[in-house]
């Protein structure tokens, strides 16, 4: 089973995702701010992270980058999960080292193909 950490202050977005994602037979774990992200990742080791970007604490594209920089995560996939719609927006998220962006509001089925297709990339189809 593929684990997914979803980082999202928004409790309603925060349900709705992890109601997908474990439909879809993942392992998800939830924290709501940026210190909480960094600390969780380094716990549970995702495959997948589905990053908010306007957080309390720690901005998204800030967590990405120490994620990145942090040995033994540095390769976790990050699927950027943004009402940030901007050309800018979407840029500095892949600049921050983002695999994927997707813009609110959002298809939960879209969520759940983008995050297999993730998987898919890093050879983990569980």
């Amino acid at each position: 089973m593929s684990s997914v950490l979803i980082v999202e202050d928004d409790l309603d977005i925060q349900e709705l995702t992890i109601f997908r994602l474990q439909a879809a037979g993942h392992d998800v774990h939830t924290v709501n701010d940026g210190a909480q992200a960094l600390a969780a990742a380094q716990r549970v080791h995702p495959d997948v992270v589905v990053l908010d970007w306007m957080l309390p604490g720690v901005s998204g594209p800030e967590i990405c980058r120490t994620l990145r920089a942090t040995p033994g995560l540095e390769e976790v996939q990050v699927l950027m999960l943004t009402a940030k719609s901007g050309e800018a927006d979407v840029e500095e998220g892949f600049t921050a080292g983002v695999d994927d962006y997707m813009i609110k509001p959002f298809s939960p089925r879209e969520l759940t193909a983008r995050v297999q297709h993730l998987l898919a990339r890093t050879g983990d189809h569980r």
